[in-house]
């Protein structure tokens, strides 16, 4: 194996076991910050020994392993710690770097600690959601900056004083009580979802989407539905997923190519997860939670669900959704949302004077879909040479290589000018 393989290997599967190594450490060290050097630590040795050694039968266990002899050694500078040394010393053996080091069960609860520790109350909204993306997500900082339509200065300084105050706080590593749950509840909602969404649409790479993000946010969503049956908004938030994920195999061609939710061969969706996701928004009804904001959108992703085919599509009640939403979580991403459902109802002229209205919206002037978005309507107005602008800047503005292939491709179909 040669080194840059080795280094893709690496970069892959930190992506996929970061949350778990942080987590498992976390819950010996009692530590987010510490935590979270020891598991780098970790990932600086395979970087140094996967290149010479080869890849280890299971690279998971081989991350954790070595992040807990960083943690012996760290534990073995602070003297009046050794019971500490003691037992950690015990879990590592007889393990090989090989072997499995937790049990499945143990590591999920450990991330579900890692998110309720991230999303305390001693930190503000932001910071908890920053700093919970940053661990569980394994998202960069450019990442989550982009995501809140913020600086990356701003996210990086989020996370620092959050592991700070955590820190200074003395934070328990551990689910809170029952009682402390609903306090928490609406971070670890949104960090959930935005997790999802970096797995549905990755914000950058060569990758369209990121899988295991999909399905770790998903599980953490179906974790707590059974943990809170009567919260609403958590049945909303699952619906909301299982609902989008469903569209994961037709979102994407033979060639890794994006395809657009207008295009999708719909025989690819997959139909149990529909199911499963409209009998939640039934729950939701039930509960009486119709009017939340993760409820809202999957009524919305419901709409898509329903119709087998583009042209089913009921996009007057989607508009009203989008409205109904923009009530309860006003923003200038659900209002572009709105434009595009109003132009798929009313016509183009109808979403364009809407986005137009968005221009100058200071957070989406780095927001590549404002201008995807209007270069489409343009394009169907046959106003070519604007669309052709438009499209240009969207791709110039992207991340993802995928989705500046698609956007630089509209724009030559708009034609030179």
């Amino acid at each position: 194996m040669t080194a840059s393989e080795a280094h893709r290997a690496v970069d892959a599967v930190w992506r996929i076991e970061s949350a778990r190594v942080i987590a498992g450490l976390a819950r010996l060290v009692r530590d987010v910050g510490l935590a979270e050097e020891l598991a780098q630590d970790a990932l600086l040795a395979a970087l140094e020994q996967w290149p010479v050694e080869g890849v280890p039968r299971n690279p998971g266990a081989w991350l954790m392993a070595t992040g807990k002899r960083r943690a012996i050694d760290f534990i073995r500078r602070e003297q009046n710690l050794r019971k500490k040394v003691s037992i950690l010393g015990a879990e590592l053996d007889p393990l090989g770097a090989d072997a499995p080091v937790d049990d499945p069960q143990e590591i999920d609860d450990d991330l579900l600690r890692l998110v309720f520790v991230s999303c305390h109350p001693v930190l503000s909204t932001e910071a908890r959601v920053a700093l919970t993306l940053r661990l569980l997500g394994g998202l960069t900082t450019d990442e989550i900056a982009r995501a809140f339509l913020v600086s990356e200065s701003t996210v990086a300084q989020r996370i620092v004083r959050a592991k700070k105050a955590l820190a200074k706080a003395g934070v328990p590593f551990e689910v809170p009580a029952r009682e402390e749950w609903l306090g928490r509840l609406s971070s670890v909602l949104e960090v959930v979802y935005l997790v999802f969404n970096e797995g549905y649409s990755a914000t950058a790479g060569d990758d369209w989407l990121r899988p295991s993000l999909c399905n770790e946010a998903l599980r953490l969503g179906r974790v707590l539905v059974g943990l809170m049956p009567g919260e609403a908004e958590v049945h909303g938030l699952v619906s909301l997923m299982e609902i989008q994920a469903s569209r994961s195999a037709a979102r994407v061609g033979v060639d890794g190519r994006p395809v657009l939710l207008l295009d999708q061969d719909r025989g690819r969706w997959d139909w149990m997860l529909i199911r499963r996701g409209l009998e939640g928004l039934e729950r939701v009804r039930e509960l009486g939670g119709g009017e939340g904001p993760y409820a809202l959108q999957a009524a919305i992703a419901a709409c898509h669900g329903r119709a087998r085919t583009a042209e089913e599509t009921d996009w007057e009640r989607i508009a009203s959704l989008y409205g109904v939403l923009g009530e309860v979580m006003p923003s200038p991403v659900v209002e572009l949302n709105r434009a595009v459902a109003v132009a798929m109802a009313r016509g183009p002229g109808a979403g364009l004077e809407l986005v137009d209205g968005l221009v100058g919206v200071e957070s989406l002037k780095g927001y590549h879909l404002l201008p995807s978005v209007r270069g489409d309507f343009l394009m169907k107005l046959g106003r070519l040479e604007e669309a052709r602008g438009e499209f240009e800047r969207a791709a110039s503005l992207t991340r993802n290589g995928r989705e500046r292939t698609l956007l630089l491709e509209r724009a030559a179909d708009c034609g030179a000018g």
